[in-house]
């Protein structure tokens, strides 16, 4: 939020007053609560930014929904793609803004490929190869590892290449899937092959285990995309021709770019829209829903 005009951080709510104003503290924010509760009833919140671990993405959601608050809810969207049904079914119940925080979706390189595969620069897309891990410490109290916090690769992680897939190619056709588990038994390492219907193939991994590559290539029949790490975050892409001639594209962003989906949050409701065209709800149900299916090959 330091790098927009677009709004300011009011208020910050947690399930303890203390939590809440060493954050405040920290960031210098006005409002403190010691409850979410206590957080929607404030006047001064105009939308809520929900950033708890994933279990609790659906109940902290339909709370500021019910007090008449539009939200951002941290990615993945929910545990399930039941949860996301029944968010959305609210928002549009309430005639509220609600938008899954799939921040990759604004960063400046992905809007120009965006407009590029629009344009018909690939021709048609053929494949998409993305992938996501880092390496995390082994405790088992740790939120991608603990089953209480909604421990998952796949939630955490594993959210940015399928996303990725489904902007570009929508929800797959077929999905073949190798899910192993970490050592608390959440998945831990899963490796994705998506089929659609016009014949291209999505290749998609994630890890909790080990610093990957991180990058994403989209090929087409005409050229192919080659996005630098982290492909997820503001980056830079080459376009390689079918020819080998290769065109550099690079972008400056601030920060970590994330106020770019706060800008996007901003604009919609200002214009009295209920969703992002950029990241529609009926798509962030799809997403749970293919990612619900990856899951069953645990």
């Amino acid at each position: 939020m330091r790098f927009t005009t677009s709004g300011v951080v009011v208020a910050v709510g947690s399930r303890s007053r203390q939590s809440a104003e060493q954050f405040a503290d920290e960031f210098d924010i006005k409002n403190r609560h010691g409850s979410y509760d206590s957080l929607v009833d404030d006047p001064e919140v105009d939308a809520v930014y929900i950033g708890t671990p994933h279990p609790m993405h659906h109940a902290n959601a339909r709370l500021a929904l019910e007090h008449g608050k539009p939200v951002l809810v941290e990615k993945a969207f929910t545990m399930s793609a039941t949860e996301a049904r029944d968010l959305v079914a609210l928002a549009r119940e309430r005639k509220l803004f609600t938008m899954e925080a799939m921040w990759t979706r604004f960063l400046p390189h992905v809007i120009a490929i965006r407009t590029m595969i629009e344009q018909g620069a690939l021709g048609e897309i053929v494949s998409i190869v993305a992938d996501h891990g880092k390496w995390f410490e082994t405790d088992p109290r740790f939120r991608l590892f603990a089953p209480e916090l909604g421990g998952s690769a796949l939630l955490d992680l594993g959210v940015y290449p399928v996303s990725f897939a489904s902007m570009l190619l929508g929800p797959p056709e077929r999905v073949v899937a190798m899910v192993d588990p970490a050592f608390t038994g959440v998945d831990g390492q899963a490796s994705m092959l998506f089929g659609y219907a016009g014949g291209a193939q999505a290749i998609l991994t994630c890890t909790s285990s080990a610093r990957t590559a991180t990058r994403a290539c989209i090929s087409g029949t005409k050229a192919r995309i080659e996005i630098d790490a982290d492909f997820y975050a503001p980056s830079n892409f080459t376009l390689i021709a079918r020819s080998g001639e290769e065109r550099r594209f690079e972008f400056e962003s601030l920060g970590r770019g994330l106020h770019y989906q706060a800008e996007e949050v901003a604009r919609c409701i200002r214009e009295g829209l209920t969703e992002s065209s950029s990241m529609p709800l009926d798509e962030s149900i799809s997403i749970m829903e293919t990612m619900d299916l990856v899951r069953t090959f645990l």
